[in-house]
């Protein structure tokens, strides 16, 4: 349940955030779950992993099929070297989802941290 909790309010934070702040804002959102979301690290990672990959991905297929995949087609011949805009969206994701799982991760061993160090 923790799981679930965690991934849809990474998402909805990290989707508020981005609204007013720049894009590396996804990674203190994922932070900020992770610490008061008590979690076993790497399911940390994963949940803020998941939730961002499919949240950025969406919103990268969103705003590219807006203008029918014009400007990701040609973002895609100039760094994968080839027409494949879905690969390029993938890859958006892939990003966004790195991003935020190492917030998470960060967060969830300070909390750790922290919680040892009063021990």
């Amino acid at each position: 349940m923790k799981f679930l909790i965690s991934l849809l309010l990474t998402a909805l934070l990290s989707f508020a955030l981005s609204l007013f702040l720049p894009w590396w804002i996804i990674a203190v959102a994922a932070f900020i779950v992770a610490v008061f979301i008590c979690q076993h690290p790497g399911k940390a990672f994963l949940a803020a992993f998941l939730s961002l990959f499919l949240f950025w991905t969406i919103m990268a297929w969103s705003i590219s099929s807006a203008n029918e995949d014009i400007l990701a087609s040609k973002v895609s011949m100039v760094i994968l070297k080839q027409d494949n805009p879905f690969l390029l969206i993938l890859l958006t994701g892939l990003i966004g989802a790195l991003v935020g799982g190492l917030g998470a991760l960060t967060g969830s061993l300070a909390r750790w941290a922290m919680n040892n160090q009063r021990q």
